[in-house]
């Protein structure tokens, strides 16, 4: 980094900071914004800042927003007995992209993992649970990833839920549309099997 003036040698190495942003990326970008004019890098250290400002997370699925609660739970037109229970906030906007799910979220923030040290107490179960108890929920989907932090995080909300009577699912698994079979891996034909549906 001796060969950058300190400024310069300083927003690299916040760049770099980014994950899955390396060295040279990091160089890339540095020097990108340094060509931007003053204007738009001031909207962009701006947009940053007020991000980080003002999006929280919603008091009622976790999810992040910039309104309490956020605009999905606050939508009195969505199916208030169905909670489809994600890991992440991105799995909220990619649920919504298919335009097929009208219920309401939860989003855990995690999956439980004892590798990384996480339990169910380091993520929003405790929250989910008392949901349901105030909710009148008659379906919680859940949506995990199909790994095998997110199989064990569905299997653990499951059995939380049985003495419950609510009915849960789990999303379906398998192969990708367009994909071939000669290239799906043994877990990933085992589950597509498994989900099969009449037609």
């Amino acid at each position: 980094m001796e060969y950058f003036a300190p400024p310069l040698a300083s927003l690299i190495e916040e760049f770099s900071k980014l994950p899955g942003i390396g060295r040279k990326t990091a160089q890339r970008l540095a020097f990108y914004v340094l060509n931007m004019n003053v204007n738009d890098v001031n909207e962009l250290a701006n947009a940053i800042v007020n991000a980080k400002k003002n999006i929280k997370y919603c008091s009622i699925c976790s999810n992040l927003t910039d309104t309490d609660p956020c605009f999905i739970c606050g939508n009195t037109k969505r199916d208030q007995t169905t909670i489809c229970v994600v890991e992440d906030p991105r799995d909220v906007i990619a649920i919504e992209k298919t335009k097929e799910f009208l219920g309401l979220y939860h989003v855990l923030h995690g999956s439980i993992s004892p590798m990384e040290g996480i339990g169910p107490e380091d993520i929003k179960i405790k929250e989910l649970l008392q949901r349901i108890r105030e909710l009148d929920v008659a379906e919680v989907i859940l949506a995990t990833n199909p790994t095998i932090e997110g199989e064990a995080t569905a299997m653990y909300i499951s059995k939380l839920l049985k003495p419950l009577g609510i009915k849960t699912t789990r999303i379906a698994h398998g192969i990708p549309v367009g994909g071939d079979l000669e290239y799906a891996d043994e877990v990933t034909l085992s589950k597509a099997l498994e989900g099969r549906r009449e037609i």
